[in-house]
């Protein structure tokens, strides 16, 4: 008998990346490397674990835009030639490295993986939500919504109606594709103020996460910490992440994925080859980009990029096995101890980022592989969960009032609203404003409706945290103010043509075409509430 559960939970996100108007891109990237590296992976590892009887359990997030890119037929078109092209250079570089060892192992390597790729995502036509939502139908996977652009909800609060279309929207679109609501949601960023509990709520949603924090300072103080989730007046639950498990994994300083065995994501063969070698497979223009062939290791601290050693799978899938061993023993030790104390069954719940595994931590996969299989066959101190059956199993919690809260920078808000930032909320207030005047309206005609349609998409993608996030980072900080300041500006169009009744029939269809997410949303969700 277990005295424990362990809550894995992964948040599988990217903002909405699809530029039909252009044949070329860099940020669709983001989407192909994250296909290639997580997504695919992540399949592979469930069916491997279904071919071998392991049960396992495990509660992940997708995003709608995440969601509504990997069914777009045109970003599934350019996945395709994006794969044939990674394809085609790894057959290049086992020619080039014929007669060199090591690189000729390595080549050997990104073939094959490649190959099994392009052999998963055959196997389903390129629908890898159907892929996911298989294991969601053996309920090895729960899958949870977010909300509807990954808006950032305490800098919205101050316009109901606006966390409301991001919550509704989303769980509508998530029934669209799933064919019933979600149980719960990622609160994008883990943003939690004081209230939203209750819209979740009449959306039919039954749990949220949060920052540990965020349950920690509630009141009254939650008696079992972070380790039992809560209920809020609302009747929805909230679980807290664990500080100890999340760091053991997604901190490069001391968590595993700085060891020296892993490979390095920072050095890569688009960088590395001769240019006019490498030409044909960066980009149009002729600039340099990752490639997604990597050949050398993190090696340790001290070494700069060009002293790293050469990368080798075979050590590095050892050392793998060791860390999920290892994260094994430490959460059966902290269930042990934890059940000591609080005399009944703790729950660890442990979040991340899907893209850490694959993306960023190569190794992830494997990671996550080894851990499952030597939970289920080298311990019984606790069992692995997903949060809904968790609550069906334990269904009386202590109820609190958890604290406003979000897993960013500080623990607070201002990440996502600071002297980088903070330009684009005077915008999206006023635009959201205008929003909820529009909705008040009745469409006159088909055309208006569908402008109507429009200028709702537009503000939900402008709202996305990924932008004011990105201008923080100080990375691709123009594409970002492009996508902020491009969504506002069709809506502030569409909102004076609908006014004016003067509807351009011919842009409303450009538009649409190019921002289609969402194609059944009713503007009327921005109704007051």
């Amino acid at each position: 008998m277990s005295i424990g559960y362990l809550a894995l939970v992964l948040h599988a996100h990217l903002p909405y990346v699809r530029h039909p108007e252009s044949d070329y891109v860099l940020e669709e990237e983001w989407l192909f490397e994250a296909i290639t590296e997580t997504y695919i992976p992540l399949i592979q590892v469930f069916e491997g674990l279904k071919r071998d009887g392991v049960n396992f359990k495990l509660t992940m997030s997708l995003t709608p835009p995440l969601i509504s890119m990997l069914l777009d037929p045109l970003l599934q078109e350019r996945y395709n030639e994006h794969l044939a092209k990674l394809e085609e250079l790894t057959e290049l570089e086992a020619t080039r490295n014929a007669f060199n060892g090591h690189l000729k192992y390595l080549s050997e390597h990104y073939a094959k993986e490649f190959n099994q790729v392009r052999t998963t995502w055959e196997h389903y036509n390129g629908n890898l939500v159907k892929a996911f939502k298989q294991f969601a139908d053996s309920n090895n996977l729960e899958i949870i919504t977010c909300g509807a652009t990954h808006g950032y909800f305490p800098l919205m609060k101050m316009y109901p109606q606006a966390v409301w279309a991001q919550i509704q929207v989303a769980c509508e679109h998530y029934e669209e594709n799933f064919g019933r609501r979600p149980n719960g949601i990622w609160l994008p960023e883990c943003g939690y103020y004081e209230g939203v509990e209750r819209m979740l709520a009449d959306a039919g949603l039954r749990y949220f996460l949060t920052d540990g924090h965020g349950i920690l300072y509630g009141r009254p103080r939650p008696r079992f910490g972070t380790y039992a989730p809560v209920y809020t007046q609302s009747g929805v639950a909230a679980f807290g992440r664990d500080h100890e498990s999340s760091q053991q994994v997604w901190s490069s300083e001391v968590g595993y994925p700085g060891a020296p065995e892993y490979r390095e994501f920072y050095r890569d063969l688009g960088w590395d080859a001769e240019y006019e070698y490498i030409k044909p497979y960066v980009m149009p223009n002729g600039q340099r980009k990752n490639v997604g062939i990597k050949y050398h290791k993190i090696t340790g601290r001290g070494f700069g990029l060009s002293d790293k050693e050469l990368y080798d799978p075979y050590w590095a899938r050892e050392k793998t096995a060791e860390h999920a061993g290892n994260f094994m023993v430490n959460r059966a030790r902290q269930v042990e101890h934890l059940y000591g104390i609080m005399q009944r069954k703790p729950i660890i719940m442990s979040p991340y980022d899907a893209e850490l595994f694959g993306h960023w931590w190569y190794e992830g996969p494997w990671f996550l592989d080894y851990l499952f299989r030597k939970t289920w066959f080298d311990q019984g101190s606790y069992e692995m969960t997903h949060l809904a059956d968790y609550l069906r199993e334990n269904p009386t919690q202590q109820m609190i009032h958890p604290a406003q809260s979000s897993w960013g920078y500080k623990g607070f808000h201002e990440y996502w609203l600071n002297e980088t930032n903070a330009w684009i909320y005077p915008h999206l207030h006023k635009a959201t404003e205008r929003m909820i005047e529009l909705a008040k309206r009745e469409a006159v005609d088909e055309l208006e409706r569908k402008a109507l349609n429009q200028a709702a998409r537009e503000l939900l993608l402008a709202q996305s945290s990924d932008w004011a996030f990105i201008m923080r980072t100080g990375t691709m900080v123009p594409y970002a103010v492009r996508r902020t300041r491009s969504h506002l500006m069709r809506f502030q169009k569409l909102y004076e043509d609908i006014l004016q009744s003067k509807i351009d029939s011919g842009w409303v269809e450009k538009v649409e075409a190019i921002d289609n997410i969402f194609p059944n949303i009713n503007y009327q969700v921005y109704r007051p509430l």
